[in-house]
Parts: structure tokens; C-alpha cells; sequence
């Protein structure tokens, strides 16, 4: 009979074998596939991106740039992204617990500064980046991931108010109606409607009362309704959308999503061919930016679109696995945040995506991880690193180990 020895593993203690051979978990120390899949959605994008930018130096506008200035400084970004994701990966989820209000707060008095003439950087009219010298900073989408953080410290911490109009809802409604109104004299209807799904969808998954949240739910879709309204360019736009192919429509407010939809329908099932892509050749603007969906749709067909949606859905339900599995283990700040950064990466995809399908009127929001822009990929890594560090947690806890 063989004669076992204790020795530990993980913060505990395991049998092991006489001969000194231990019992390794086969479980990986972190989720491998949702790294990969990362990955190669952001050099997916950045070899998209070379091709939706490679012919705008023709234009006037970016004649005093190389072909190759967007895919340079769009590598440079991602590994910024992978450099801050790295830092993010090694704080422990309750660490980023205790900072949330904090960073929250931060963050809305970034989003103040923007306002201020002078320090904000006004673009095509809107006022939505600070000036660091090296490159322009985006506050609302650095608020995107603090919302996340933010709403689940809230819902744990009001836990047993959650029932109650005054000290569980109120205050939340109260911060994010703020966070609304800044964005919103941006102008940045995009961000404030992720932002908006990104709070009520953690409140909801944290047991806020059912009645007060569909009362709310209904006064919101009352405001973005109002809002569209009275905004003429907004109600323009709105128009356009449902009859695009009018003339006056086409060639003015839906001038950009003809042009998308034309795009998607040169790529057919199996695309142009990479790089040549009509579209992105001035008649589709911003192709590599707000529509890298049609260029992908253009060259790659519908093979590749649907390669893309495949990717985006499978880290956002790796995201609400593991948020799952964290609640399951009593980590509920860690469940919810994780929970939060699958809604906030599902629904901004969801909305560029519908934008570029015709499926939602044009609305200016990047396709995470693949657009241009360096805020967006920084952030978005980020957020994904913090999600990598709960899957992480949760491994070392079911392994008996301390985190």
C-alpha cells in the first residue's frame, strides 16, 4: 500500500504522491481562450483598420499624413492597452472595490473639464476630448468601465435598501442623471446610452425592486424620446434613418449609411478580397472609425462579419460565466462587475453594429477593441483585464487557495 504525505498546494493541504510527484489541477491559472480571442480582435482590427485608412491621405483633410499613420499609432495604442491591462491584472478585485466611488468621482470631474474652454478639444462639434499633448483623452469612455465598477459597489453596498425608492434607487438614478447631463452638453448621446444600460442592467441583476425599475426604465426611454425630439439634427437623422434611400436623405443625412449598406452588399458572402474595399475610397467617412463594420463587410463578406460577431459573442458570455460563477462563491461586487463589463462591451457592439447594418439610426460609437482610437482600446482592455483578474480569483478560490 502506498503511504501518502501531505504538502500544500494553493494555501492547502493536499495528498501527494510518495515519490514526490505532486497532483497538478489541470485547471489553467486564467481563462486562455478569452485572452486569445482579445487578441486577435484587436490585430483583426488594426489589419482593418490599415486597409478602411490606407487610401485618406488622398483627401484634403489628411493630406499631411502617411498611409500608414492610422495602423502606426493604432499599434502604438494596443500596446499601451496591453501594458495598462498588464498593471489593471495584477490589483485585486477588492482593491478596485474600495477605489470605485473614488475613480467615479474622478472621472466626473474629467468629464467637467472637457466643458471648459480651453482644456476641452472641440471635434466636428462636439466637445469630448482633453488634450495630453501625445494624444486626445476621451473622459466618457474611461466612465464607461468606472459605471461598472461603480454601480456594483453601490448595489452591494445598498443591498438591503435595493426595495426602496429614497436610499436604494434614488441615489444611483441621481449619479447617473449627472453623469447624463455632462454628456449630453458634449454633445455624446452614444456614451450616455451605454452608460444608461450599463447601470440599469447591474441594478437589475442586483435585485433592484421590479416596479421602480420598470417605472424608470419607461421615464428614460421618455427622455431619449424627448431628447431626439427637440433636437432637430437628432430628429433629422431619426427621418433619414427609416427612409434612407430617398434622395434628399442619401445624400445628406443617411449619407453614411447608404454608403454602409452599399458596402455590405458589394461583400456578398465571401467579400472583395482584403484591401479592395470601393467604399473606404471618400465615398464611406469615417470607415475607419465609427464603420469598420462595413469595410469587414466589403472585403471579408459575410463570412467575416459573422467571424466578428461570433468573437464578441463569446467574450461576452465568458463574461457572464464568470460572473456567474463569482456570485456562486459569495463575491458578489466581483459578479456584478463582471456581469457589467460583458453588458457594456455587448451593447456598444451591438449598437456600431446595428448603426452599420441600418438596424439603429447613425449614432457615433466605435466598435470596441477594432475601431481607431486610443482611449476606447486603452479602456477596453482594461475592463477586460479586471474581468481576466475575477475569472483569476475565482480559480485560485475554487483551487482552496487565498487570492
Amino acid at each position: 500500500m502506498a503511504i501518502q504525505l501531505p504538502f500544500r498546494f494553493g494555501g492547502a493541504e493536499s495528498p501527494a504522491p510518495l515519490d514526490g510527484r505532486a497532483r497538478h489541477s489541470k485547471m489553467m491559472e486564467y481563462d486562455q481562450p478569452l485572452v486569445w480571442s482579445v487578441l486577435l480582435l484587436m490585430l483583426f482590427g488594426m489589419v482593418m483598420v490599415y486597409s478602411a485608412s490606407i487610401a485618406l491621405p488622398d483627401s484634403p483633410k489628411f493630406a499631411a499624413y502617411k498611409n500608414h499613420y492610422f495602423v502606426q499609432r493604432q499599434a502604438i495604442f494596443i500596446g499601451i492597452a496591453i501594458v495598462a491591462a498588464a498593471v489593471a491584472f495584477r490589483v485585486r478585485v477588492e482593491i478596485w472595490q474600495k477605489a470605485a466611488p473614488y475613480l467615479f468621482i474622478a472621472t466626473l470631474v474629467a468629464l467637467v473639464l472637457v466643458l471648459v474652454p480651453g482644456l476641452g478639444v472641440n471635434v466636428n462639434g462636439g466637445r469630448r476630448w482633453l488634450n495630453l499633448k501625445l494624444f486626445q483623452f476621451q473622459p466618457s469612455e474611461l466612465m464607461k468601465l468606472f459605471i461598472v465598477l461603480y454601480a456594483a459597489d453601490y448595489t452591494v453596498r445598498k443591498q438591503e435598501f435595493m426595495h426602496r425608492l429614497s436610499k436604494g434607487f434614488a441615489p444611483m438614478a441621481l449619479a447617473v442623471a449627472f453623469v447624463g447631463l455632462l454628456l449630453l452638453l458634449e454633445p455624446d448621446l452614444g456614451a450616455f446610452g451605454v452608460i444608461v444600460c450599463i447601470a440599469m442592467g447591474i441594478l437589475f441583476l442586483g435585485g433592484v425592486n421590479a416596479v421602480w425599475f420598470g417605472g424608470i426604465a419607461g421615464m428614460l426611454v421618455t427622455i431619449f424620446v424627448a431628447i431626439i425630439w427637440l433636437s432637430p439634427f437628432r430628429r433629422a437623422r431619426l427621418f433619414a434613418y427609416l427612409n434612407p434611400w430617398e434622395e434628399e436623405n442619401a445624400l445628406n443625412k443617411s449619407y453614411q449609411l447608404t454608403h454602409s449598406l452599399i458596402a455590405f452588399g458589394r461583400g456578398e458572402i465571401g467579400g472583395v478580397g482584403l484591401g479592395a474595399s470601393v467604399e473606404k475610397l471618400h465615398y464611406l467617412p469615417e470607415a475607419h472609425t465609427d464603420f469598420l463594420l462595413a469595410v469587414i463587410g466589403e472585403e471579408l463578406g459575410m463570412i467575416g462579419v459573422l467571424v466578428t460577431i461570433g468573437m464578441f459573442y463569446w467574450i461576452v458570455k465568458r463574461a457572464f460565466d464568470i460572473g456567474r460563477q463569482a456570485i456562486a462563491m459569495d463575491q458578489t461586487f466581483a459578479g456584478l462587475a463582471a456581469k457589467g463589463i460583458g453588458i457594456w462591451i455587448g451593447v456598444q457592439t451591438f449598437i456600431n453594429m446595428g448603426v452599420n447594418l441600418g438596424l439603429l439610426p447613425t449614432k457615433g460609437l466605435t466598435l470596441p477593441l477594432m475601431s481607431y482610437g486610443g482611449t476606447g482600446i486603452i479602456i477596453n482592455c482594461v475592463g477586460l483585464a479586471i474581468l481576466l483578474r475575477i475569472d483569476f480569483e475565482n480559480r485560485q478560490m475554487m483551487r482552496g487557495g487565498r487570492v
